[in-house]
């Protein structure tokens, strides 16, 4: 809406009446209509005073946008058209600026807008608070511990695809700014009995089909899971799947929101875990089996489904089993086991099943409180939203219906009262004189419902409790005796009955009339429900379980706490949530939206007047809007009465000087109203009848109109007058440019004549001294030509003349060139004819020998130094210089094959090199050694952290790393050793802790060993005296002999300059301690494959064998 078309009163383009308290006259058909008209023209919403009569469109509207919020933020009440954001801003200001707590009742029945009413709520004080990272995490909580809430406690019902199955209070507190600090949610009675069994064209909960839908397959599998709904006997397929809802996407939604409020991801998975085995309870099924005894007990028929359960819920599965066929009873000191029979089985999974999930929900609840709640403790304002089942007239009326209502009874008692107290209030605040209101008081049939002694909840908790055989018609007989007299119970035994027209009524039933109207309970089920009993032995099951979560939910289930008090009845703990409700409510300021349904086709555009007057009735609207009419039927402050109406009264017309109640009370006695239709407050001016007020607007629309005209007739007088000058002016401007344009133009005229005058003469003297100059220069350019000619035959001659003199001098030097030639040849032939022979044979030989190394060049092998290709000589006399060359190639290509290595790979081959002068044609072993590089480092010290103690040991750099087989002297079997050579020492360590058992000096070490087979033992020997010899010397066994002796050699001669003495013989002699050993090599086939094997055969021989 434009700025300039905001309302300023609700009265302003009024579709119908806007608050019904004004309506006249007031009766139920001119209620509807008011109603149907508002809601044709998309106006959903309607007062009552300041309750807000909501009507559900079953379409988008766009009035829930920002602007619209930002149009109602800080705006009166009345101020603009009726709308839910009017009564939560008018809430929360209220809240914030006067520090009084308030609530919001949200109450109609199922698919009337309940919950997303509170939705509009919570996001209008989200969007009109205060802002910042911290604030915004709280709002974002608040709102996003909705969608949770709905998946777990909201279904699809015939009347409603997305039925909240629950009662919801949630205390918003905020700080002194206004600013939301968190929120606690306070939930009631859980319909737990649709877990195990949903009506017709309605389904279980949405979280099942959800989960189903949205989570992926691994996910599903984690949980035991198949995405096929009709493997469930919980969940009903007639309508499994709703056209609008997507699930898969509400799922992620779900995980989404929990995310956001704060469960851990192993709450999550705890949370869908027993969600899961809800669905599989529903699959278990029992089969009768008679006992020797004669008694019939019931039996698992298929133990798949409790298997996969007991792994979910990590119960053991004999425990959960026989849970479910045998009941235990204790009283006192006794124990008695019974057996369960088939119905009694099922009875059992069933209440199991809804006990689960709903303490599961109530779970759900205390965790999101956990995450909403305020963390500061300073003094909180709280702002309450309860969104409640309205009240239920079904087909069939059970204990749910009749627990629902009687909520309904005390929310409608309460109603009426606040209303009365605030009405009374302002008429004390302002000074008017109160008047008693007639009404009707519902508090009898409270009585008949909540009384300790003879109420109908305290009648069913004593049946319940008393001993033998309790059914439903013995309490239906119980209530017959009690409330047989009370003027709104009736049965067909009751004594009201004599007088009752309608003999349909059931023997099974009794009637109760409620404030909305009467409603027939079927007794059956009254009993069992509000027992609501599950055996001890399934809650120790549950206790047992491995499971956090689930072990949590049954606390009662704990052997060491066994409490034989039987539990607090539903009836009595709703009773006492009630209580606490009303108590709750009683201390904060009340504002209430009532909503209503349409039409039960979920369809826009419809508007199905005996619903929606059915809801009018039970709701009470048309008693609530007497009871404001009582006395006063309008009130509004003086200021804002004397803006909209001062336009009636000549003395306020256009600005009254004075105070605004002077200036009403002028306007008013000018218009003669009467004073009995009006009163004065100390800030309001209050109206009694409708009348009055509708005529006060039909004046202000006749003087409006008055206004108007005259508004009108002054802007067009205006408007010409302006015209007229306009017109004018220009006029006098036209004149002004005109008269300049014609002297411009006239002075253009005689400025252009004079111009072309000036330009006749400068062209005519131009001329004229044009001609004298071309005369001058034509003069000039005779002389000019004429002594160029001339110079030009001078020179022409005077070439002619030194050509003649330069052919003479060439035909001199020509003639005699001709004759030093001649003489030159004469002397030159006595010479030729000695000497051609050997010019010619040196001439030969150069082309031969030019033409050898062009071949050559075409013929050059590869640069390959392994290549021994090389072309064939081609002329014997060249066969020095063939060699020659062929050696030169191979030098150069050697040279030009080494410039390619690293300083590394040259390394590298100078040890193959040695090792190839050490031990080629010598040890057996060595050419297997050629092709394999020489590493070193083959244990990683320096990386792998078992070996950082060896590593800290060793400050020099490691040249060869390699774990050896060390030789026992005593018996010849090897022990695993870790060989070690650094620049002055070669150690041995233990390959399992990294110790250094031995340390020598490469000074000490005098000879290697080894034979000349295809083995790798070998022998270092020590110099005699030196501190490493006190144990003699090593005989070793490596898988990379050749590298180690090579290098150690090199080791060796670089820092003591000496060779070490490599001897390689079949048989050498070893020193152990004091005693020389003598080790022998020998060929021989072996249990082992190809390892050799050492022996010790006597205290001097060791035997080798090598395969």
């Amino acid at each position: 809406m434009a700025k300039m078309e905001v309302k300023t009163s609700l009265l302003d383009d009024m579709i119908g009446v806007g608050d019904m308290v004004l309506l006249e006259p007031l009766n139920e058909d001119s209620f509807i209509n008011n109603l149907k008209k508002r809601f044709d023209h998309n106006e959903v919403y309607t007062y009552i005073g300041s309750v807000v009569i909501s009507i559900n469109p079953y379409r988008s509207l766009p009035i829930y946008t920002p602007e619209k919020v930002e149009e109602y933020r800080n705006r009166n009440f009345y101020e603009l058209s009726p709308h839910i954001f009017a009564l939560s801003d008018e809430a929360y200001r209220s809240l914030r600026d006067q520090d009084k707590d308030q609530c919001i009742l949200i109450t109609g029945e199922s698919g009337a807008g309940k919950t997303e009413a509170s939705k509009l709520v919570m996001s209008y004080v989200a969007a009109v608070c205060g802002k910042g990272a911290e604030v915004n995490q709280v709002k974002e909580q608040l709102l996003q511990s909705n969608p949770v809430l709905e998946a777990f406690g909201n279904a699809k019902t015939v009347r409603n695809d997305n039925s909240s199955r629950f009662g919801k209070y949630m205390d918003i507190e905020f700080d002194f700014k206004g600013d939301p600090l968190g929120g606690v949610i306070s939930n009631y009675l859980l319909e737990k009995s649709r877990v195990v069994k949903q009506p017709r064209g309605e389904r279980n909960f949405h979280i099942f089909y959800q989960i189903l839908s949205g989570a992926s397959e691994e996910f599903l599998c984690k949980l035991k899971l198949e995405r096929d709904f009709s493997r469930y006997n919980y969940l009903g397929l007639d309508s499994a799947r709703v056209n609008g809802v997507d699930d898969a996407s509400n799922f992620r939604t779900v995980r989404n929101a929990m995310q956001i409020v704060g469960f851990m991801d192993h709450e999550t998975q705890s949370v869908f875990e027993v969600v899961a085995a809800v669905l599989k309870l529903g699959n278990i099924e029992f089969k009768p089996e008679s006992r020797a005894n004669g008694l019939d007990e019931s039996k698992i028929k298929d133990k798949n489904e409790l298997k996969e359960i007991c792994e979910l819920t990590g119960i053991d599965q004999s425990v959960l089993e026989r849970a479910f066929s045998f009941r235990t009873v204790e009283a006192k000191q006794e124990k008695v086991s019974t057996t369960l029979n088939v119905a009694q089985a099922y009875y059992a999974r069933d209440a199991l099943a809804k006990n689960l999930y709903s303490r599961l929900f109530s779970w759900l609840v205390t965790r999101i409180n956990e995450s909403i709640k305020a963390q500061t403790k300073v003094r909180k304002k709280v702002m309450g939203v309860l969104d409640i089942y309205g009240f239920e007239i079904f087909e069939d009326n059970s204990f749910e219906q009749f627990i629902i209502n009687y909520c309904n009874e005390k929310l409608q008692q309460i109603f009426i009262e606040l209303t009365l107290k605030e009405e009374q209030e302002e008429y004390i605040r302002e000074g008017i004189e109160w008047t008693h209101i007639e009404y009707f008081n519902n508090a009898i049939i409270c009585d008949l419902i909540e009384n300790n002694q003879t109420g109908i909840l305290a009648m069913l908790d004593e049946e319940c409790l008393r001993p033998g055989t309790v059914t439903d018609d013995t309490f239906l007989e119980k209530l017959n005796q009690v409330c047989a007299t009370h003027q709104h119970f009736e049965s067909r035994m009751s004594k009201c009955s004599r007088f009752l027209n309608d003999t349909s009524l059931p023997h099974s039933c009794f009637r109760i009339q409620h404030y909305a109207g009467k409603v027939l309970y079927q007794v059956e089920g009254f009993v069992d429900k509000n027992n609501d009993l599950l055996y001890r032995d399934l809650s120790q099951a549950m206790w047992k379980a491995n499971h956090s979560l689930i072990k949590a939910l049954f606390p009662e289930g704990n052997p060491a706490k066994i409490n034989l008090k039987r539990p607090p009845t539903a009836g009595s703990q709703f009773k006492a949530s009630v209580a606490t409700l009303m108590k709750n409510l009683q201390t904060k300021n009340p504002n209430y939206i009532r909503c209503i349904k349409p039409n039960d086709k979920k369809a826009a555009h419809i508007f199905n007047e005996a619903l929606v007057c059915h809801q009018i009735r039970y709701l009470g609207l048309l008693e609530n809007v007497r009871v404001r009419r009582a006395g006063y039927a309008f009130r509004q402050p003086y200021e804002p009465c004397l803006e909209r109406y001062k336009m009636l009264c000549k003395q306020t017309w256009p600005h009254w000087r004075g105070p605004a109640r002077a200036g009403v009370e002028v306007l008013f006695n000018e218009l003669r109203i009467p004073e009995e239709e009006f009163s004065f407050g100390r800030s309001k001016i209050f109206i009694r009848n409708p009348r009055t007020l509708f005529k006060l607007e039909d004046l202000r629309k006749q003087r409006l109109e008055d206004l108007a005209t005259l508004i009108g007739k002054i802007y067009r007088g205006w408007k010409c007058r302006t015209r007229f000058l306009l017109m004018k002016k220009c006029q006098v401007v036209i004149a002004s440019w005109y008269r300049r344009y014609a002297q411009q133009k006239k002075y253009q005229k005689i400025k252009s004549s004079a111009i072309t005058v000036q330009s006749y003469i400068r062209g005519w003297k131009a001329r004229k001294l044009l001609r004298e100059l071309k005369h001058l220069k034509r003069c000039n350019e005779a002389a000019t030509v004429i002594a160029a000619y001339w110079h030009g035959t001078q020179a022409r001659r005077e070439l002619k003349r030194l050509k003649e003199e330069a052919r003479r001098k060439h035909a001199v030097a020509v003639i005699w060139a001709y004759w030093l030639g001649l003489k030159v040849r004469r002397e030159y032939r006595k010479f030729f004819r000695a000497n051609a022979g050997r010019k010619i044979y040196e001439f030969t030989l150069q082309r031969l020998m030019q033409k050898y190394f062009l071949e050559m060049k075409n013929k050059m092998p590869s640069l390959s130094p392994i290549d021994k290709n090389w072309p064939a000589r081609p002329y014997l006399f060249l066969d020095s210089t063939h060699k020659e060359l062929k050696r030169i190639f191979h030098l150069w290509r050697c040279k030009k094959y080494r410039d390619q290595f690293t300083d590394q790979q040259k390394l590298i081959y100078e040890e193959k090199l040695e090792a190839s002068e050490l031990f080629k044609d010598k040890k057996a072993l060595y050419p297997a050694s050629v092709g394999q590089p020489f590493q070193g480092a083959y244990l990683e010290i320096s990386e792998n952290p078992k070996y950082k103690k060896l590593k800290d040991a060793v400050d020099e750099k490691i040249i060869i790393a390699e774990v050896v087989n060390k030789i026992n002297r005593a018996n010849g079997k090897a022990a695993s050793r870790i060989f070690l050579l650094t620049k002055n020492n070669v150690l041995l360590a233990d390959q399992k802790s990294g110790t250094i058992k031995s340390e020598v000096p490469l000074g000490d070490v005098t000879k290697v060993s080894m034979s000349s087979q295809n083995d790798g033992f070998f022998a270092v020997h020590l110099k005699e005296g030196s501190e490493a010899a006190s144990k003699g010397d090593f005989l070793l066994s490596s898988d990379h002999l050749i590298e180690m002796a090579t290098k150690l050699y090199r080791t060796t001669l670089s820092q003591t300059k000496q060779k070490l003495n490599i001897e390689i013989s079949d048989e050498f002699l070893v020193q152990f301690k004091q005693d020389k050993v003598c080790v022998k090599f020998i060929q021989g086939s072996q249990k082992n494959g190809n390892i050799p094997t050492c022996k010790r055969k006597n205290n001097r021989l060791l035997e080798v064998a090598v395969p």
